[in-house]
């Protein structure tokens, strides 16, 4: 049985989540203790308990402790598994850090895999659901996996009540990314959204990001005002990507109740800037959810980051408790260069 500490480094909801898909990847059994006890709500919130049961649900595990505000679990994961599934959040929790979780279970299956998941598409300290399809999965695929997200509703806090259907096929073994330069920028593109709030909203924050963005080339921001049809709740987001020759670059915002159009249209905007002109070739957000996937690849891995967060750390200490993978981090002027090194048995 491996101990791990909650609390270790940035001890939030990100090592736990991560910790349950490294046990259910690797047939350890795990012991966690501590969980998310820096926190002002220590404990398990009802999207952790989500995301642990999505995970226990693809690997047939047993859980002990497995309830909101439990501060300890125990974990016995059975073997990987793939096929249907359906994972309620049950509250406007974030569906994106649910997949979090669940998605690295699903390809180390090597089955096809379907997952219905309902609960918060697009709500705060979370990556939007846009974010994930847009930024996240193109880079994925260049590892050579291969999903489909189809958005059936969108929800957000309080209520939640969104859902969407992952598909992924079997994908192993991935392959690594060597990415030393992001090459000449192709375009800006973004998606912006409101949903059961006036149309001027979702217009005033397209229109302050791309003047964020006004000494490159226009983007082309998409905008949806969704009805109660589409969508559950009043809410909205902005994601806007960057593709270059080599890799895709992203920043969003989240609408938030009384935060002003502007200023969240503003915030994606310079986030974006900042990385283009960087000259990353990961954005510090897909820093911390591309680890993952790079250390389960074959061979070694690069890229180049403006920020190494606490989370980034935490999880690279995490990787190498339980796979034969190594982080070095070297820093390259404003620039940070991860290479992630899979060993051989000959290693």
């Amino acid at each position: 049985m491996r101990e791990i500490d909650g609390c270790y480094g940035e001890g939030g909801g990100q090592l736990l989540r991560t910790a349950v898909a490294l046990a259910a990847i690797t047939g350890e059994t795990i012991r966690l203790h501590n969980i998310r006890a820096k926190r002002s709500n220590p404990g398990m919130a009802a999207q952790h308990v989500a995301a642990v049961k999505a995970v226990a649900a693809l690997c047939g595990a047993e859980a002990e402790g497995l309830h909101v505000k439990s501060t300890e679990l125990l974990f016995r994961p059975g073997p990987l598994r793939g096929g249907h599934f359906h994972f309620p959040v049950g509250t406007a929790g974030s569906i994106t850090l649910v997949m979090q979780a669940a998605l690295p279970v699903a390809i180390a299956s090597g089955e096809a895999t379907a997952m219905h998941i309902s609960g918060g598409t697009d709500v705060r300290a979370a990556p939007p659901l846009d974010y994930f399809r847009y930024v996240l999965l193109p880079l994925l695929d260049k590892m050579g996996l291969k999903a489909r997200v189809e958005v059936l509703r969108r929800g957000y806090y309080p209520r939640g009540g969104g859902e969407i259907l992952v598909e992924v096929q079997a994908s192993l073994p991935l392959r690594p990314l060597l990415l030393d330069n992001p090459g000449a920028l192709t375009e800006i593109r973004g998606y912006a959204h409101i949903a059961n709030l006036p149309e001027h909203i979702v217009q005033r924050m397209a229109a302050a990001a791309a003047a964020e963005l006004a000494r490159f080339p226009a983007p082309a921001i998409e905008q949806a005002v969704l009805g109660r049809a589409e969508a559950i709740g009043a809410g909205g987001a902005i994601v806007l990507i960057a593709p270059t020759e080599q890799t895709i670059l992203g920043a969003s915002a989240t609408a938030e109740r009384g935060v002003p159009a502007e200023q969240l249209g503003l915030e994606a905007g310079q986030n974006l800037r900042e990385e283009i002109v960087s000259g990353a070739t990961l954005d510090v957000h897909a820093t911390d959810q591309m680890l993952i996937y790079l250390a389960l690849a074959g061979g070694t891995s690069r890229f180049l980051t403006r920020a190494v967060t606490s989370h980034a750390a935490t999880t690279m200490w995490l990787l190498e408790q339980f796979l034969p993978v190594s982080f070095s981090v070297k820093q390259n002027e404003s620039l940070s260069c991860i290479e992630v090194k899979r060993m051989s048995k000959a290693d």
